[in-house]
């Protein structure tokens, strides 16, 4: 189904719906006064901006670099073209080590890649650690949000989960009783797994070294617990030298959800003694994407949320909405890129606002390159016949003054003289939920009109 149609199913509930809203627009809020208590705040996305443009500039150069120093620190360094050989590359490993348990943290590249079902079905299991990750997980639904899993579910949602899954006690949607009971049963997942998995917030090119940021230190007590380590890395999620790394955790926990900075940000360089790490690094499309010029500002993303927080649209519809891994106004980017029929009717699920833009902390001109996606949809996709005939009818009109004048004044007309039923039709989506401005009489034609005589 078209994105419209999924977000018509969301907002059968109101009442959720208008809790989403609030939710995420007070994390957009904390973000805004983080931000404003930042002296230099938009110096810092300046440069951030252009580090990752200098990074996709020459990213065959960095992740050459990259793969050099990692190996000089004992990692074993893997290439994926796709999802699937990626998928492949982690199972061959954990089949290596005879793994049949394993830990995961939060990583969207692993969403991305169907990892979870493609392990499952290899007879290893599979436990992400995450909080929000390890909800959906029981509750066997895709993240909803990217930085904020279980955005989707009320407390209550989760006290019935955690009922049939984990044996928990009727709380009301207690969180402080819900968060222990979750800490319990992923204690005993942790100490009995063989390996754990790890995403990738940014890898540094002149130290072979990467950085994993969390609020819950599950990461790292997922990889110190367990003997083999993997890594799964974007190619685009390098920065140059580690002195820039204050860039981005400046940035990146302020926008993500107000914090000066995430509560872990574990720095990971070489396996302990005994131990093995692996770094897998996956293009999946983004060599493509960054051969298209006017959709190569998207791989400066740090996944930060931001654009979703604030999205309107995203907000009132949902993250499942989209049908995507990444969801908001960044996947209505990357997913086109991807599958163009599949999700060809993300880049229209927008206002074009530009709010996404103003809190972007990397400076991706998003609702620009949303209305680019738009051109090429229309012209590569087949367009519902209904919406064609429609354009078309008003395109005539707004070429011609007097069908316009013709037209503006039926519609006057009918405003202020039809019965309301009538105004108020199936047809008139927009009056569902609000009513339409009342009609005066004349119009700006008229009054200027009139204006110029009496001068």
């Amino acid at each position: 189904m078209a994105h419209a149609d999924e977000a018509a199913i969301f907002n059968k509930d109101e009442a959720k719906v208008d809790w989403h809203d609030k939710a995420l627009w007070f994390v957009r809020q904390k973000r805004d006064k983080s931000a404003h208590n930042v002296q230099g705040w938009e110096e810092l996305r300046n440069l951030a901006s252009a580090l990752k443009a200098n990074v996709l500039s020459n990213l065959d150069t960095y992740l050459l670099q990259f793969e050099e120093n990692a190996k000089k620190n004992g990692v074993t360094v893997h290439w994926a073209a796709n999802a699937e050989e990626h998928n492949k590359i982690v199972h061959s490993i954990l089949v290596k080590h005879g793994v049949k348990r394993m830990v995961k943290s939060k990583s969207m590249l692993t969403e991305e890649c169907h990892l979870n079902p493609y392990l499952e079905a290899n007879n290893i299991e599979v436990i992400d650690t995450d909080l929000g990750e390890r909800i959906v997980q029981l509750a066997k639904e895709p993240p909803s949000h990217i930085v904020l899993p279980a955005i989707h579910k009320k407390k209550e949602e989760v006290d019935v989960l955690f009922q049939e899954h984990l044996g928990t006690k009727p709380c009301d949607g207690d969180p402080q009783y819900l968060t222990g009971e979750a800490r319990k049963h992923l204690r005993d997942k942790f100490l009995k797994a063989e390996a754990a998995i790890t995403g990738v917030n940014f890898a540094i090119a002149d130290t072979g070294g990467f950085v994993v940021c969390t609020n819950e230190g599950n990461a790292d007590m997922g990889v110190h617990l367990a003997k083999v380590h993997i890594a799964c890395m974007g190619m685009e999620k390098l920065i140059p030298q580690e002195k820039h790394l204050g860039v981005f955790l400046r940035l990146l926990g302020r926008s993500a959800t107000g914090q000066p900075i995430t509560t872990y940000s574990s720095h990971f360089n070489k396996p302990a003694p005994g131990k093995e790490m692996h770094i897998v690094i996956v293009d999946n499309g983004r060599t493509e994407q960054l051969s298209r010029e006017d959709f190569r500002a998207s791989l400066h993303c740090i996944r930060c949320g931001a654009c979703m927080n604030t999205c309107p649209i995203y907000r009132r519809s949902g993250g499942h909405s989209y049908k995507s891994t990444i969801p908001g106004p960044i996947g209505s980017i990357l997913s086109p890129g991807l599958d163009l029929k599949k999700h060809s009717s993300l880049p229209f699920a927008s206002t074009l606002c530009g709010s996404c833009s103003d809190v972007c902390p990397v400076k991706i001109n998003i609702h620009e390159q949303l209305y680019k996606w738009r051109q090429i949809i229309v012209k590569e996709v087949p367009q519902p016949g209904v919406k064609k005939n429609i354009l078309k009818i008003a395109g005539r009109v707004l070429a011609n003054s007097a069908m316009y004048h013709v037209a503006g004044k039926s519609a006057r007309f009918m405003l202020k003289y039809a019965p309301r039923f009538v105004i108020y039709s199936k047809l008139n989506a927009w009056g569902k939920a609000r009513d339409l401005p009342e009609v005066k009489n004349g119009n700006f034609d008229d009054w200027y009109k009139n204006r110029k005589k009496n001068e």
